[in-house]
């Protein structure tokens, strides 16, 4: 059996360019998913939180913006060469026009499906 491999990356939004940064994921998804290896990607936009919750009910909703807005996204490749090759494509590509969005560098992380 194989394991996907797999990128996560964190977006810090600032919070008057929210409406551009999705604007911007929507026109980038389908080239993402186009990648060759790409069998999934997942973006989500971070709208709720557990603080101040007790244990087993649902997270509270958060009421404002207080530096940025978090967006989180997964992306799954069927190998790790392909990762490479759709990562380096997205920096060559992309980089500027997201970065221009963002309060920092966004974060990546990546490994193995456990």
């Amino acid at each position: 059996m194989t394991r996907a491999f797999v990128e996560h990356f964190l977006f810090q939004v600032k919070s008057d360019k929210l409406t551009d940064f999705e604007s911007l994921w929507a026109a980038l998804k389908p080239e993402m998913v186009s990648r060759a290896g790409c069998t999934n990607l997942t973006c989500f936009k971070r709208f709720y939180t557990f603080d101040g919750v007790e244990l087993g009910q649902p997270p509270r909703e958060l009421t404002k913006i207080v530096k940025c807005v978090k967006y989180f996204a997964l992306w799954q490749f069927d190998t790790i060469e392909n990762c490479g090759k759709a990562n380096g494509w997205l920096m060559e590509n992309h980089y500027k026009e997201l970065s221009k969005l963002l309060i920092a560098p966004y974060d990546i992380n990546s490994g193995y499906e456990v």
